[in-house]
């Protein structure tokens, strides 16, 4: 349950602590008061969307804690997540700065707002004051019966099957759409996979062509080049090597005489020995040397057709085979999104996963529907509407994002009255007493520990509000429940009251929050019920109404 919160400077409130109690506890105080702020803070420490507006003015920043007890399965949570604090304990903070920038915190440790709304899930079901008018939409009559029959999981799982069944749906009807226009591309495809097919020409071949090209284009000057060479190094009586040897016999022996020609006697010896191997290299070489005119035609033939194609394709040469596997990749696609008969299995696939899911969502919307109406209808005979009868009508609709139902909430004023629209014939003060049973009912559906009710009681008064509060005490037996109320008689009904005020200071308006004692009580109760001008007629009222909780 909620253990305490804390605010600074968040809307109107400077500073502001409050201890919260098990059972009932009410916050009331004059319009404008602040009471809504509490709650409005709370959320934002439960994962809301904040924003600069939320900082009070002149101040740089608005930090809320809120501190509730864990469950060991909280705990538990919280221990995964490394986000484990004292047992039995979590405490949740939001900082908001000036600019709007924010950072969440959970037992101290950093923390994204998602984990926030994981954890508030857990902890807290809050009903606002508006609650009730989401009865007069359609999707929010459906939202609040998914909500009362649990099915929000698989109210997703629908929506998600009902969102790839349309867009197996789409792929099918563009790919009929486009079928001539894809035939198009498909042979104009195919021609110039043909084209290149039929050359069939390798990955690196053309490089390898054109080395090969221009060797053998070459090859006779190559031949000459080495054998001339190799000639001049060895091969005859004048040669290079030759007069080499010469030159080392006649330095020698000088070398012998003076040290100082060792040198180059050493660079003549080394000089001889390279010519010696380099003749040797050109002779192999000339022996390789291939003359072979008809392989030239060959090559020179296969490169012009290359060319050709290259320019009939508009392509450079060297990327015709890496061109030819692009298009055949193509091609697969194209086959694949021409395969009508795939698309159409795809597109079944999908229909039979969402009927199946839209069809176990139908039957437990079916199922709640009843249990709802049977139990709001028993709430409405202590809320002032006796004899009414609450109908929820789930009819089949056409396939949507919602499933295959239509939910209309519909009432019944008195026995024997044909149901009608709630939309229709329902009033703002019937609309509320509706929207509390409804709320009371998914509370007791919902095991969170702690129940919120913003001016849910909007719109009644007497002796409804007394059954209100009635209703609220006996929730507060089992659960926590806070209620910011109007009503002296839900007021009344409270294990524990606090009253919220608003005062000026240093030109500031400024929210302030007090627990009431039996004495203070009766005061606020009375102001509830007359208004400003407290006497001693209305006192005695409060106190009556105080003995009888």
């Amino acid at each position: 349950m909620l253990l305490a919160l804390r605010l600074r400077d968040f809307v109107i409130v400077d500073t502001l602590e409050v201890d919260f109690g098990p059972g009932f506890t009410v916050l009331t105080g004059e319009t404008g008061a602040g009471k809504s702020i509490l709650i409005d803070a709370l959320q934002l420490t439960l994962g809301a969307r904040g924003d600069s507006g939320v900082v009070r003015e002149g101040a740089s920043r608005a930090d809320l804690v809120a501190e509730f007890s864990a469950s060991p399965a909280l705990d538990a949570w919280l221990a995964e997540r490394e986000l484990a604090g004292d047992p039995g304990t979590v405490m949740l903070r939001r900082i908001v700065e000036a600019d709007g920038r924010s950072r969440a915190l959970v037992n101290g440790h950093p923390a994204t707002v998602a984990q926030l709304r994981e954890i508030g899930e857990q902890l807290v079901d809050i009903h606002g004051q508006h609650a009730a008018q989401s009865m007069l939409r359609s999707g929010g009559q459906r939202d609040l019966l998914d909500a009362f029959a649990q099915a929000q999981p698989l109210a997703g799982e629908v929506a998600a099957d009902f969102a790839n069944l349309r867009g197996a749906r789409e792929r099918t009807a563009t790919a009929l759409v486009a079928s001539r226009e894809l035939a198009l591309e498909r042979e104009r495809l195919q021609w110039q996979a043909g084209e290149l097919a039929q050359l069939n020409l390798d990955p690196g071949e053309w490089d390898q062509l054109n080395e090969e090209q221009k060797r053998l284009a070459h090859a006779a000057a190559l031949l000459e080049g080495a054998r001339s060479a190799a000639e001049v190094l060895s091969d005859n009586d004048d040669s290079l090597t030759g007069r080499l040897q010469s030159v080392l016999q006649r330095l020698r022996p000088l070398a012998v005489i003076d040290a100082r020609l060792a040198d180059a006697v050493s660079m003549l010896d080394s000089a001889c020995i390279q010519a010696d191997e380099a003749a040797s290299a050109l002779s192999d070489y000339a022996e390789r040397v291939d003359l072979d005119p008809q392989r030239l035609a060959q090559v020179e033939q296969r490169i012009g057709q290359a060319f050709s194609l290259a320019r009939k394709l508009r392509l450079a040469p060297e990327s015709l085979a890496d061109t030819l596997a692009d298009l055949q990749a193509r091609l697969a696609d194209l086959d694949a999104a021409q395969d009508l008969d795939a698309l159409r299995a795809i597109e079944r696939d999908a229909q039979n996963r969402f009927e199946q899911s839209a069809a176990r969502l139908s039957a437990i919307r079916r199922k709640a529907a009843d249990k709802l109406a049977r139990g709001v209808s028993e709430h409405l005979q202590t809320l002032g509407m006796a004899g009414a009868r609450f109908v929820v009508a789930v009819e089949p609709a056409d396939a949507s994002g919602a499933g295959l139902d239509r939910i209309e909430f519909q009432i019944a004023g008195h026995a024997g009255a044909q149901a009608r629209s709630l939309a229709k014939v329902a009033s703002g003060g019937e609309l509320s007493r509706i929207g509390l049973a409804i709320a009371v009912l998914a509370a007791q559906a919902n095991p969170v520990p702690t129940l919120i009710f913003d001016e849910a009681d909007a719109g009644v008064g007497g002796a409804v509000g007394d059954a209100i509060g009635l209703l609220m005490r006996t929730l507060g037996a089992a659960r926590q429940v806070l209620c910011v109320t109007h009503l002296p008689q839900v007021a009344a009904r409270a294990h524990q009251h606090l009253s919220v005020s608003k005062e000026a200071r240093d030109g500031h308006t400024v929210s302030r929050i007090a627990t009431l004692d039996r004495g203070t009580r009766i005061d606020e109760v009375a102001r509830m019920l007359a208004g400003s001008e407290i006497t001693a007629t209305t006192r005695k009222h409060a106190r009556e109404l105080l003995a009888a909780s």
